[in-house]
């Protein structure tokens, strides 16, 4: 049932242990090689979400908004007023 086991080499971590199928199935990151290609793309989509975030919320700076806390705890964005100019 179980593959026989080699000597543990120096970098194989956890992977050299015992284990259980349950855990393994669990903790499959811990038994699988790094993907580079996924970790590219899951990194590019990563910075790009948090890039998009970032511009929308100078777009909305820019624009004279700036976020406001309604009595009811929500927030929204609002127009700046100035009193001076009234």
């Amino acid at each position: 049932m179980c593959k026989p086991t080699k000597d543990p080499v120096p970098g194989d971590g956890i992977r050299s242990l015992k284990s259980t199928p349950l855990f393994r199935a669990i903790n499959y990151e811990l038994y699988i090689k790094p993907n580079k290609v996924i970790m590219a793309i899951g990194a590019v989509a990563i910075t790009g979400c948090a890039g998009y975030i970032l511009f929308m919320r100078a777009k909305y700076e820019s624009m004279g908004f700036y976020t406001a806390v309604d009595s009811d705890g929500s927030e929204r964005f609002r127009k700046k007023v100035s009193k001076w100019t009234e």
